[in-house]
């Protein structure tokens, strides 16, 4: 069963480069928009402004799962279904060598984007378990099939989400749930934009650009239209999958 046309879109992490645009992208559809933020309100408010829809807005800590419970109930009652929930939230981390990794910015990391996406994930089933439809997409990373150096506070706990994931997709079927990932490579907003600007010479941001086949770094409406894709009913048969958008770097 699908979840009716009318029915709204939640997007954990919705002031980010990428979940702004995933926002949008669902907004140009007709859907209804909930996102939450973390500190950045002020662009909450414009993103909301902005959108031609109705939206909901909120500061959501994802750590706290009754925060995270709570936003997704509220978005159930204001939209009265959810056809799709999107996780394109993810902390701001360093990239230091694993030998030289403080135990407490390990921590950190772990419990801010897999344990904040563990607390995504038992929301959203509540409502879609009942619903007997609906999609769940995460952004992960391509660092999960070609690693860069320095790059483990990204990549170790988006594996452990894309293998979530696989859960979900292999155990909640049965509700006509679906389950998927989308990888992004190098992408030219966000927190990539920032890190190839505040972690490596220009140098070599720009030998990373050369690795890409395409010669280019990837947009956030390209990552948005994946996901997009992902939760339409032309992706209906798709269940469990990692969806990598790099430009071929992995290659």
């Amino acid at each position: 069963m699908n979840a009716s046309k009318d029915a709204g879109v939640v997007v954990f992490g919705g002031t980010g480069g990428l979940g702004q645009a995933i926002c949008h992208d669902f907004a140009r559809q007709g859907r209804k928009v909930a996102f939450t933020f973390r500190a950045a309100r002020e662009k909450a408010q414009v993103l909301a402004q902005a959108l031609p829809v109705a939206s909901l807005h909120e500061p959501v800590d994802l750590a706290q799962a009754e925060q995270v419970a709570g936003f997704v109930e509220r978005a159930q009652h204001a939209f009265g279904a959810i056809a799709t929930v999107v996780y394109a939230a993810g902390p701001d981390i360093a990239q230091p060598y694993v030998g030289d990794m403080p135990a407490e910015q390990w921590r950190d990391a772990i419990d801010a984007d897999l344990n904040g996406f563990f607390n995504v994930v038992q929301a959203s089933l509540k409502v879609l378990r009942a619903q007997r439809s609906g999609s769940l997409v995460a952004l992960t990373t391509a660092a999960t099939r070609r690693y860069p150096p320095r790059d483990s506070l990204s990549a170790v706990p988006k594996a452990a989400i894309e293998q979530l994931v696989v859960a979900v997709a292999r155990e909640e079927g049965r509700f006509g749930i679906r389950a998927n990932c989308v990888a992004p490579g190098m992408i030219d907003a966000g927190l990539g934009q920032r890190m190839l600007a505040r972690d490596y010479a220009p140098d070599v941001a720009e030998a990373f650009r050369k690795a890409v086949p395409l010669r280019r770094f990837g947009t956030a409406e390209e990552i948005a239209a994946v996901v997009s894709f992902l939760a339409s009913p032309a992706a209906g048969y798709i269940n469990g999958q990692v969806i990598v958008v790099d430009g071929g770097w992995g290659l």
